[in-house]
């Protein structure tokens, strides 16, 4: 008989916290909680996880759940150094990155803490799945002509690898033996190449490579960006912003509205639907190139995150990556399953969890 395990997941947001209960793959218990202060006003990342943690504490209490029956806490990852997708066990060395903020301060970086705090007091471990630091790169993936400078990976990594086991299931495969193609379109778009069980290369949709998205606006040619970078109108911060939350659909469009972009696209806008198949199309090209990257063996293109849900905008991707191979669609995020899923493969043996090591250099990518 299979043993049951009991598991909880902490996903904490800017303003608010997403817990979760998971009795094996089933959820038996789900909050929200929001919270007054946000991590951005307050320096000092312990004085955010010693709030949240009490209110976790007291939600899980007032409803009446029997913290005893835990087998393990996990969270999303944060912005640590670079690691290879895996499970990872919360060690000193990862909650004194997280503490630092080592490469950016992020809500995903209160997780790791989060989840060690409330696991030590019940004797129990605490995981990581899968961060968005993930790197797996080959080598010669992260050139960019312009020594000095590399290409990083920074992606969806957690809901990139959870819909690319999925999908590799369906096809009646391991992961660990199967190419894909992942996109993941959403507020950001990042398209990742992943090669038995590694994902060999990916755009980093961070820093604006890749697809324009809902607010992102993607690989931008050099030149017109240093022209903009030395007009006078923006400092470096507010150039930043533009290409990071001021681009994309809502620069040409001036909306993030889907439904309303769609309606407008029906209703027989040109402009509308001209910005949107061109969105389209750089999501299609990006997915081309993957398949370069994989040498044409592709056993599947599989599409993912909120944007996954437009019908109209998946059949225009598909319209063009088809021929490559079988298009799996699996819309909206995977997170909470994928974090549940990464500890379990752990406590069941099927996987060894990974301990995370700091060197003396480490790496900043942000």
């Amino acid at each position: 008989m299979n043993k049951r395990f009991r598991i909880l997941i902490i996903n904490p947001k800017t303003t608010s916290t997403n817990i979760c209960i998971f009795h094996n793959e089933v959820c038996i218990f789900k909050e929200t909680i929001h919270h007054e202060t946000s991590m951005n006003n307050l320096s000092e990342i312990d004085q955010v996880v010693s709030e949240r943690k009490k209110e976790i504490l007291q939600i899980l209490n007032d409803s009446g759940i029997n913290m005893s029956r835990l087998h393990a806490v996990c969270s999303n990852g944060g912005l640590i150094r670079h690691v290879e997708g895996g499970t990872y066990f919360v060690n000193e060395h990862m909650l004194t990155d997280l503490r630092n903020n080592f490469n950016g301060i992020h809500s995903s970086n209160l997780g790791g803490v989060l989840a060690s705090e409330i696991a030590n007091g019940l004797n129990i471990p605490a995981y990581i799945v899968d961060p968005p630091v993930v790197n797996e790169l080959i080598d010669i993936a992260t050139c960019t002509g312009l020594p000095g400078i590399e290409r990083k990976s920074i992606f969806h990594a957690l809901n990139q690898k959870y819909v690319a086991r999925k999908t590799a299931a369906e096809l009646e495969k391991k992961y660990e033996t199967t190419n894909l193609i992942v996109a993941h379109i959403g507020l950001g778009i990042t398209i990742g190449a992943h090669q038995c069980g590694k994902v060999i290369d990916v755009n980093n949709g961070l820093h604006g490579d890749g697809p324009f998205s809902i607010e992102r606006a993607g690989t931008i040619p050099s030149e017109g960006l240093i022209a903009l970078c030395y007009s006078g109108v923006f400092t470096q911060e507010e150039i930043v912003k533009e290409i990071t939350y001021n681009g994309g659909l809502k620069a040409y469009l001036h909306t993030d509205n889907i439904e309303e972009i769609e309606k407008r696209i029906h209703n027989n806008d040109p402009l509308a639907k001209h910005i949107f198949e061109a969105m389209a199309y750089q999501i299609a090209k990006e997915i081309g190139s993957m398949a370069t990257v994989l040498k044409g063996s592709v056993d599947g293109v599989v599409l993912t995150g909120h944007l996954s849900h437009s019908k109209l905008l998946t059949t225009y991707i598909m319209d063009r990556v088809n021929w490559i191979a079988d298009v799996f669609i699996y819309p909206g995020e995977y997170d909470i399953q994928a974090l549940n899923e990464g500890v379990l493969r752990v406590l069941r043996n099927e996987e060894t969890s990974k301990i995370y090591h700091k060197n003396d250099e480490g790496e900043k990518i942000i």
